[in-house]
């Protein structure tokens, strides 16, 4: 009977080791079971047993100043999970609590684990590092320790898949924070040195720092990346792309990835839509603002404030001031209360700046020409919204040379 007791109370044990409490994360960006799975098994060693998470960036609302207003840092969600006994939970704090020291310093004391005492130092001390980088230089502290980490989990801890890829998404946020974005694109690579695991909300830190600078060039190497390493596309990736165009005036650039979010399958959000169609109809480009429509058209049922105006200056591009005059009175009727003032300060910015900006795009030949079609076409659009309903107050001074306000 005793022996039964030994064997029962084995195998209870057996059960319990080969059966750990699971840690799970939660993840936006998130999308398939096999990222689940590379999740599972991070950090799996006793000493890196506990696990956080931070949710990515990517995710951006609304027309061009929600895009604007929406493009923020990520909101750092923590979750922390004790293992086995009480008496590692509270070590594992005491870990936590240890907020003093700089990047070197926390560098120095993994280092002293991985390269002399061959163990994995606390996973805290890892998040402390990345949170503690300011400069280069502790960039390139933390891309070596996590090197050394990679190798350590390699050969001592039998480790073969990579860290998962919240902590690629901070690790490139630290590097945009501090500028040193070559070292965040090496993270981008689907194979690299640092046990790294990129996915698209990673690029997302990348680009929002390119648009924060006007960077065209990092967002082209970074969409280069994204493609070479298979990172999904997300509509957040295109609201950042298209403010980046949008605000950096390069329409060549938002026409080529613009083609590349609607046939990759990715769902634009009315934010891009609207930078879109408002830089096509500057551009005097009408050609494509009926195929971005078509597309927008098959992704929303309703205008927003901008694309409607975009359609109404792509018919005046047409010299059809008719069918101009119907989409805004069509605004009119589908707006909200809130928004519908702002078809009048659209139709003020119609006359007063698109006249003269579209002008301005054109060639050299076909300028003169443009002017004259729009100095008849927006009055005859304008005189023909009060039929239809839309009571209408606009300053003309700046199209005709003489004040006449239509009322």
């Amino acid at each position: 009977m005793q022996a039964m007791g030994v064997i029962s109370k084995s195998c209870r044990v057996i059960r319990v080791l080969k059966n750990p409490s699971p840690c799970f994360f939660n993840s936006a960006e998130v999308v398939n079971s096999s990222q689940t799975g590379e999740n599972g098994s991070e950090l799996s060693s006793p000493a890196l047993c506990r696990r956080f998470h931070f949710t990515a960036s990517g995710i951006f609302h609304g027309n061009h100043l929600q895009v604007e207003s929406n493009i923020q840092k990520n909101i750092m969600q923590i979750t922390k999970h004790s293992m086995l006994t009480y008496a590692y939970s509270t070590e594992a704090s005491a870990v936590d609590n240890d907020s003093a020291g700089t990047a070197k310093e926390v560098y120095d004391k993994m280092l002293i684990c991985v390269s002399e005492k061959r163990t994995a130092p606390p996973n805290a001390w890892l998040w402390s590092l990345v949170e503690r980088c300011s400069n280069n230089e502790d960039i390139k502290l933390l891309f070596d320790i996590l090197q050394r980490l990679r190798l350590l989990r390699l050969s001592n801890l039998r480790i073969h898949n990579n860290f998962n890829s919240a902590l690629c998404r901070e690790v490139t946020k630290a590097c945009a924070r501090v500028g040193a974005v070559d070292f965040g694109k090496k993270a981008l690579w689907k194979h690299n040195l640092y046990g790294l695991t990129p996915d698209i909300g990673s690029a997302h830190h990348l680009l929002l720092h390119a648009k924060q600078h006007r960077d065209v060039k990092l967002m082209v190497e970074v969409m280069k990346l994204v493609k070479k390493n298979e990172l999904p596309l997300q509509p957040g990736t295109a609201d950042l792309v298209f403010s980046i165009c949008y605000d950096t005036d390069r329409w060549d650039l938002i026409s080529k990835y613009g083609k590349r979010f609607v046939t990759s399958g990715v769902s634009l959000r009315q934010a891009s839509f609207d930078l879109w169609m408002e830089f096509a109809a500057r551009k005097g480009d009408s050609v494509s603002l009926w195929k971005i429509e078509k597309w927008r058209s098959e992704a929303m049922k309703q205008h927003s404030l901008a694309t409607g105006f975009s359609c109404a200056k792509g018919f005046l591009l047409e010299s059809k001031p008719e069918n101009a005059a119907a989409i805004i009175h069509k605004l009119n009727q589908t707006l909200s209360d809130p928004k519908r003032p702002g078809i009048m300060v659209e139709l003020q910015k119609l006359v007063s700046e698109w006249r003269l900006e579209v002008v301005k795009h054109q060639k050299e030949g076909s300028r003169k020409a443009l002017a004259a079609a729009l100095q008849n076409d927006i009055p005859a659009m304008i005189n023909a919204l009060p039929s239809l309903g839309v009571d209408v107050n606009v300053n003309m001074e700046n199209l005709t040379g003489k004040e006449a306000v239509f009322s």
